[in-house]
């Protein structure tokens, strides 16, 4: 009975660990090429140096120009981040639904703009680095850890957004990555163990939000229901 037990002990372990790798590897590659992963694209200069960099991509049926709207009124009490509607509600109750229509008052950001990703009480947003209408947005953070770490740990975050045109302008190729670093070494290894599986499901959440939105499809998506 105890050498059965452990070779169910053992079995379980090991299939937790290729579960854990295969969450991984989507977490960090999910919709994307290798080309595009090689790609140098706007913002990498910021965390030169990242101790986790993810892609993630999806092909949208509609001009860039028809997905821009969409990815400048993100953010906390904006338009949302398009995630899935029990995701909006499991993680981020205190946030409204994300946006299924084009907000107009929301439709221009500049250089130096902090986009909020919490309460005001959290201090936490992303700082707009760059950008180029209907072609990349580059967001930047520092604050995206719990208050009561910032004094001995640090996130260094950035998250870039690039709208390519495919098929002439019919299509759009819509790319997004991530590039951070952390310290010490339990965030970073927190980072790899949790945040970087949990990607997966937001990264591509948000992908297919943007999608459905953009190809005037929302009420027939499955990620938006």
């Amino acid at each position: 009975m105890a050498s059965m037990a452990r070779r169910l002990v053992v079995t379980g372990m090991g299939a937790a660990a290729l579960a854990e790798t295969a969450l991984i590897h989507l977490g960090r590659t999910y919709g994307s090429t290798a080309a595009e992963r090689a790609t140098a694209l706007a913002g990498d200069d910021i965390v030169a140096h990242p101790n986790v960099v993810t892609n993630h991509a999806v092909t949208i049926d509609a001009p860039p120009e028809a997905v821009w709207p969409w990815l400048v009124q993100m953010g906390w009490h904006r338009a949302g981040w398009y995630t899935a509607h029990w995701v909006d509600r499991l993680l981020f109750p205190a946030n409204w639904p994300s946006a299924n229509r084009i907000l107009p008052s929301l439709q221009h950001i500049e250089v130096g703009d902090v986009i909020p990703d919490g309460p005001p009480e959290a201090e936490c947003g992303m700082v707009v680095e760059s950008f180029e209408p209907e072609a990349s947005l580059v967001l930047h953070s520092t604050s995206h850890l719990p208050m009561s770490w910032r004094d001995r740990a640090r996130l260094d975050w950035t998250w870039t957004f690039v709208l390519v045109p495919v098929d002439g302008v019919t299509r759009t190729r819509f790319l997004f990555r991530s590039r951070w670093t952390t310290s010490p070494w339990w965030l970073t290894l927190g980072g790899w163990l949790a945040v970087v599986p949990a990607d997966f499901v937001m990264a591509r959440d948000m992908l297919h939000g943007v999608k459905a939105r953009a190809e005037g499809s929302t009420l027939e998506s499955p990620f938006i229901s």
